[in-house]
């Protein structure tokens, strides 16, 4: 979203609205060369964050007013405006992908606020949204997870830890979620199933499908063995 900025209109369009959703000000004049370059660069990248960021255009020419508030000395001078503060900025022309990290850090701090308010309601479609945001959040993930576990939907639980980030704390409690997902002794159950029909499987169709039916029954509680019987499996095959 792009708005072009007065004086007469700084107050509500900057710092007002700012207060609400990160403001981008871009100073800049019709006669100035590296604005004309960077101004575009700007809108481009802030328009694909579809009004999560706002960006504000001054003619330092025509408001003297915002110019002063910012004390430009030189132009294209750029904001970033948070809470109406000046959280970051830069001078002179800079690349697109400076640019797209300088929108990015403004996005990540409302992704990251928005991840603690999720945390903070704690219930089931938060902590989603939440994984959503940032899948490699170790505490959201955990806490999806073991409110999955404690209403009884382990497998669900195991998908949810098998997606999420590498950390001990995870990997615990991914290893109590098979174990309930699917107890040793139904782990038993389906490999001596398996062995029975590794005899068959290469000249019967339907005793191949059920064994890897079986076998993504018990991805969900023991995935390393499934490793070595599809091992198994292929030999028998080839």
């Amino acid at each position: 979203m792009m708005i072009d900025v007065q004086d007469a209109t700084f107050e509500a369009e900057v710092i007002k609205r700012s207060m609400t959703t990160p403001v981008v000000v871009d100073l800049w004049a019709p006669w100035c060369g590296p604005c004309r370059t960077l101004g575009p660069m700007l809108e481009k990248v802030i328009n694909e964050t579809n009004g999560k960021v706002v960006l504000a255009k001054i003619n330092v020419d025509e408001n003297p007013g915002a110019s002063a508030a910012f004390q430009v000395q030189s132009i294209p001078a750029v904001y970033a405006l948070k809470g109406g503060q000046v959280v970051d900025g830069f001078i002179g022309g800079q690349p697109e992908p400076a640019i797209r990290e300088f929108v990015a850090k403004l996005l990540g701090d409302e992704s990251s606020n928005e991840v603690q308010a999720l945390l903070a309601a704690g219930d089931e479609e938060s902590l989603r949204k939440a994984v959503e945001l940032e899948g490699d959040n170790v505490q959201a993930v955990g806490m999806l997870a073991a409110l999955l576990l404690q209403s009884d939907r382990a497998p669900e639980a195991v998908e949810v830890l098998t997606a999420g980030p590498e950390d001990p704390m995870l990997a615990q409690l991914l290893a109590q979620a098979r174990e309930v997902a699917m107890p040793s002794d139904a782990q038993n159950e389906i490999e001596q199933k398996l062995a029975t029909l590794l005899d068959t499987v290469k000249e019967s169709e339907d005793d191949r499908a059920e064994f890897v039916e079986l076998l993504d029954e018990l991805s969900v509680g023991n995935p390393e063995a499934v490793a070595d019987w599809r091992r198994k499996l292929s030999t028998r095959l080839f």
